[in-house]
């Protein structure tokens, strides 16, 4: 019952992260990437801390600071600029589609680390799944907005910040909570962001924000980030990264429709070839047998 809650807290976390891209994609045009992220992070630890120290959630131990602190600039840093930045070249529909990568990251790179075995079935996941992101942003390119495969590449590698973070924070999310650990580490990356971006000016034109705009960044902020990343510490907490990663195909699914509702970005059949073949290729890769599954990991790493 843990990992099945685990798994319905990633999809809804995913869910609400493909709105994020939409809102995203809303405000590029406004403010620039930092702060962007300084808004969306800035928010949510504000909404977080709270809730922390009401519930008396056990903390990060001072041992873990160094490492939390580290993923936290890793994912709430550096992820966010990253992934706000490719939506300066490229769609809703298609950064989430880039996004959509992120489980064939964790797959490799949990092989890789020793912590997740990568079998036959998993390697042609691997293949039908990067196959349908590469139909969905190489068909119809005279479509897509100029330059958007270097918003495309960008999401990939914010795809991979991610992965990351989901390999790593693992342990240290059991060994404190969901909520104590994604608000240290949001703490960091909003500290970053806030200071880069008044190094760098960003705040000058939120001035000039009206109601629309101020909506859509207290929106990331609530749900964007505080709700979306306490439910992917919750969710990494009660079953495997891979399993959570998942849960990132529904990303383009409300990203397409947020880009077409919002931002009259519009739905071609590339895009759902795609989305159908990242659902299939993910399907693959990770639909092994739990008994021979947790038989090929090493002991250190079985859940």
């Amino acid at each position: 019952m843990g990992e099945i809650l685990g798994v319905l807290a990633a999809v809804l976390s995913s869910a609400l992260g493909g709105t994020s891209i939409g809102a995203t994609r809303y405000l590029v045009g406004s403010i620039d990437p930092l702060a962007i992220g300084s808004f969306r992070f800035g928010i949510g630890f504000l909404l977080l801390l709270p809730l922390t120290w009401l519930r008396g959630d056990r903390r990060p131990a001072r041992g873990d600071w160094a490492v939390a602190i580290g993923l936290g600039i890793l994912f709430f840093a550096l992820f966010p600029i990253l992934f706000n930045a490719s939506l300066i070249f490229t769609t809703a529909a298609r950064g989430a589609l880039a996004l959509s990568t992120l489980p064939l990251l964790t797959l490799v790179i949990g092989a890789a680390l020793g912590s997740e075995a990568l079998s036959w079935r998993k390697s042609i996941g691997v293949v039908v799944a990067t196959s349908g992101v590469a139909v969905a942003l190489l068909t119809d390119l005279n479509a897509a907005p100029s330059g958007a495969w270097r918003g495309d590449l960008l999401m990939m590698a914010a795809a991979l910040c991610m992965a990351l973070y989901g390999i790593w924070s693992r342990p240290l999310i059991r060994r404190s909570s969901p909520i104590a650990f994604t608000t240290m580490s949001m703490a960091a990356g909003a500290v970053c962001l806030v200071l880069l971006s008044c190094f760098r000016g960003s705040f000058a034109p939120v001035a000039n924000f009206g109601t629309p705009q101020w909506l859509a960044a207290l929106y990331l902020g609530a749900f964007g980030a505080a709700l979306t990343f306490y439910l992917w510490a919750f969710a990494l907490e009660r079953t495997t990264p891979t399993r959570v990663a998942i849960s990132v195909t529904v990303n383009p699914i409300t990203a397409s429709l947020v880009g077409a509702f919002l931002l009259n970005e519009p739905l071609r059949w590339n895009l759902a070839a795609g989305i159908v073949a990242v659902f299939a290729g993910i399907w693959l890769a990770t639909t092994t047998g739990r008994r021979v599954e947790t038989a090929s990991l090493p002991a250190s790493s079985r859940p």
